[in-house]
Parts: C-alpha cells; structure tokens; sequence
C-alpha cells in the first residue's frame, strides 16, 4: 500500500509544478496584455485629439506651428479629394461616351429598319397605284343606285 501512496504523492508534486509553471506563465501573459492595453488606450486618445483638431475644435491650445502642420495636412487631403473627385467624373464620362455609342449604333439599326419598310410599303403603294390605274382587279363600283335595295335599278349619269 506504501507503493501506491507514493505514486499518487509523485502525481500531486507534478501536478502542483505544472500548475505553478502554468500560473507564472499566465501571470506575465495578463501583464503583457494590460500594458499592450495601455497603448493602445493611449494611441487611441492621441488619434481622438488629432481628430478633433482636424475638424477645428480644441485649437485653442495649438502653437502657429501646429496650426500651419494642421493647414497643410488638410491643402493634401483636398487634393487628394479633388483627384480622386475627377477621377471618378472621368470614368462616369468615359461609361456615358460608351453608352452614347451603344445608342447610336442602335438608332442607326432602326433607322435602316424603318427606311427599309417605308420603302417597302411605298413600292407596294406604287404597285397598288398601277394595279388601279391599269383596271386590272378594281373592287371599286362606280355605277349609282338610286332608291331602296329592293327595286334599285341602275342609273347612269350623263358623261
């Protein structure tokens, strides 16, 4: 039975180190953490201040110096803004030339359609023109009848 306390006593000892060693490097994990927290709570207020200055409040303080490094910050960024502003015209010009010509090739298809039937509709015309003046197959009557359907008869006038 000695024997088997034994084991278990060698198992506690190295599970108590492991949980040390465990603990130790935990320790300086949370520490490392709250000082990277730090930082970056301290990098963030920076960025908040320089922020506000960019928008104009909290000047106050500021030197000449900081308010002409702030000036020229600002002539960059509308630059900056200004190009990328054109930029963008310049590719909406560049889609609307390229619609332009979508249309345009279109109405010149339909235009050719639309002259190809009014020039079809017109030779029919002529044809029908001749058809008529030639007598061939004229469903037009010309003769006049006079009085109701029953007793009708046929006048002629007089050429």
């Amino acid at each position: 039975m000695n024997s088997i306390s034994m084991k278990e006593t060698i198992e506690r000892y190295r599970s108590q180190v492991k949980d040390v060693q465990t603990d130790s490097s935990s320790v300086e994990d949370v520490q490392h953490l709250k000082n990277e927290t730090a930082i970056m709570a301290k990098k963030v207020e920076l960025l908040e201040v320089a922020k506000r200055k960019l928008l104009g409040e909290g000047l106050g303080s500021s030197t000449i110096e900081d308010l002409v490094r702030i000036e020229q910050q600002l002539e960059r960024s509308v630059r900056i803004i200004r190009a990328r502003k054109m930029q963008v015209y310049n590719e909406q010009i560049e889609q609307l030339k390229a619609k332009e010509k979508l249309l345009a090739d279109e109405n010149a298809i339909l235009t050719e359609k639309f002259q190809s039937q009014e020039d079809q509709v017109a030779e029919e015309m002529r044809a029908d023109l001749r058809v008529v003046e030639n007598g061939e197959n004229s469903d037009v009557e010309t003769e006049l009848f006079i009085g109701p359907p029953e007793t009708r008869t046929k006048q002629r006038w007089p050429k």
